[in-house]
């Protein structure tokens, strides 16, 4: 299949699974335990309907929102994701050109594979930084200073991996970060030879991030599970994360936020945004979706605080019936990364254009000209 072929995420889905080695792939496609909240995260937006209205008289459909002071062309952006550079050698640089390219959000990760400073002198419209909460404290300074520098628009403090999860196809296809050669990653290699040639041939992997503090990730293959049980602070609180918002100074998110006690506490510390978000079903599997605990946390905080619904998302009217609900924009990674890997850049692009393109129909479906209009008497939930 070419890129030209995919229509929606699961034909990318499908042609990164033909492209990635088997390891690598169930390493974006893969979840926690038996990854029912993975499954549940889209599966709750069939939960309620849309109810459009006709005779709008529409002249045009803006797309355009403000989250976290950024101003988006498009009401979804690119979530930060870890290891990008596994899926396509370009990584984190195609996806940011490509959000460029479509005027929205892109973030990068603390176990991202191209540096701060690259991204930050690369690209133009906005860029978010994914902080994790390191037990080094002079490498979780050192990135929040680098971002600075760097002029990243904004910073989200991850905040629901004080442990690993239980991500048994992980443990089952042996996934590390860097791939450890075994006699069964070989064969696998040698079984998709493109990606080999480019991992291989391309610069050596590394996580610029971390790499002027430890080498776990880079130099010394460990799951990413095993990385966040060992290498992160359980002892994170709400003073830390008030602490990393005061040395921040900028727009500040906590993503991972699910309940709407915790939504009121990132008011109070000062966050300017939430991210409604399960870490895609990755961390505790059996809880909530965002989709399904939005309107609650909408209710609560929604007039003091940004909220981004982020997870579950692979269609338009996804995003449509998350603003509906009181979201100010959504976010996602599986819905780029499978086309990251099956295309490098070009497939970004064409996953957004496809995005862009339904989430503008459906709000000319809907009777709507700009996301504002979408509101909650547009939606009806199923009993």
């Amino acid at each position: 299949m070419r890129i030209e072929r995919c229509r929606n995420i699961d034909d990318f889905r499908n042609l990164a699974k033909r492209r990635l080695p088997g390891p690598i792939f169930h390493y974006i496609d893969g979840a926690a335990d038996d990854e029912i909240t993975r499954r549940r995260n889209t599966d709750a937006y069939d939960q309620c309907d849309l109810v459009p209205n006709v005779l709008a008289g529409l002249n045009g459909v803006d797309l355009s929102t403000t989250v976290m002071g950024q101003k988006l062309a498009m009401p979804l952006f690119c979530a930060p994701t870890a290891l990008q550079r596994l899926f396509h050698h370009d990584g984190e640089r195609a996806v940011a050109r490509a959000a460029e390219k479509f005027g929205t959000m892109f973030g990068i990760s603390s176990l991202g594979t191209v540096s701060i400073e690259e991204i930050g002198a690369a690209i133009k419209t906005p860029k978010m930084f994914q902080l994790y909460f390191h037990k080094d404290r002079g490498l979780t300074n050192s990135m929040i200073d680098r971002c600075l520098a760097a002029n990243f628009d904004c910073m989200a403090l991850t905040v629901d991996t004080i442990t690993g999860g239980n991500r048994e196809r992980d443990l089952r296809t042996g996934f590390t970060s860097p791939p450890r050669l075994t006699l069964n990653s070989l064969v696998s290699f040698a079984l998709h030879p493109a990606w080999a040639f480019n991992y291989f041939t391309h610069e050596k992997f590394d996580l610029p991030q971390l790499n002027t503090h430890v080498q776990e990730g880079s130099s010394i293959s460990v799951s990413v599970s095993d990385y966040f049980s060992n290498m992160l602070d359980p002892t994170m609180s709400w003073k830390d994360a008030e602490d990393v918002r005061k040395r921040w100074g900028r727009p500040f998110c906590l993503k991972g936020v699910m309940s709407v006690e915790d939504a009121k506490r990132a008011v109070d510390i000062g966050a300017n945004a939430i991210m409604v978000s399960n870490h895609g079903g990755r961390q505790l599997d059996g809880s909530r979706s965002p989709f399904d605990q939005l309107a609650e946390i909408v209710d609560a905080v929604g007039d003091k605080i940004d909220v981004i619904c982020d997870g579950g998302i692979t269609r338009g009217t996804h995003v449509l019936k998350a603003l509906a609900v009181g979201a100010k924009a959504c976010s996602g990674g599986r819905l780029y990364l499978y086309a990251l890997a099956a295309a490098g850049q070009a497939g970004v692009e064409k996953a957004l254009s496809n995005l862009r393109t339904e989430i503008e129909r459906d709000m000319m479906l809907m009777g709507c000209s700009n996301v504002s209009e979408l509101t909650r008497d547009k939606l009806r939930w199923r009993k």
